[in-house]
């Protein structure tokens, strides 16, 4: 941008400098700001850590599949079992330990009351990793 003077002279030229000093003056500002804030970004706890030698636990439990059958049929790991083998084996799954997680496959024409049974069974007996496993189908 350039300014003439307030002056009534005709003959007056606009200044065509620019005045650095405010420039200057926000940069110093910034960093001032910059060589504050900088140490505070970076502070960390130096922590030495206790070592110690582990072996890493490399056998996973197998999950449990429960398979409901449209009439309610079920199988245990592909055994078929009846309800009260189904909480026989629900028994001694919950009593392992870590307790194995369970999956789940019903079939879609399968009535919700028998899939509500088995996990209400599950539930009472305390084991509460449940999957239901799908079939993903043709993408959109």
């Amino acid at each position: 941008m350039a300014f003439g003077g307030f002056s009534g002279n005709p003959n007056s030229q606009p200044v065509a400098e620019i005045n650095m000093i405010p420039l200057i003056d926000v940069m110093l500002v910034l960093l001032v700001i910059f060589i504050v804030t900088a140490p505070l970004l970076t502070h960390a706890v130096k922590v030495d850590l206790p070592r110690a030698a582990s072996q890493v636990d490399g056998s996973p439990l197998e999950p449990v599949r429960i398979a409901i059958g449209p009439d309610g049929r079920l199988d245990w790991n592909g055994e078929p079992v009846s309800r009260t083998e189904l909480s026989q084996q629900l028994s001694a799954a919950a009593a392992q330990s870590p307790r194995p997680e369970l999956h789940i496959l019903a079939d879609q024409a399968v009535a919700y009351r028998h899939v509500a049974d088995v996990m209400a069974e599950t539930s009472r007996l305390g084991l509460s990793k449940i999957g239901f496993v799908t079939d993903p189908g043709p993408t959109r």
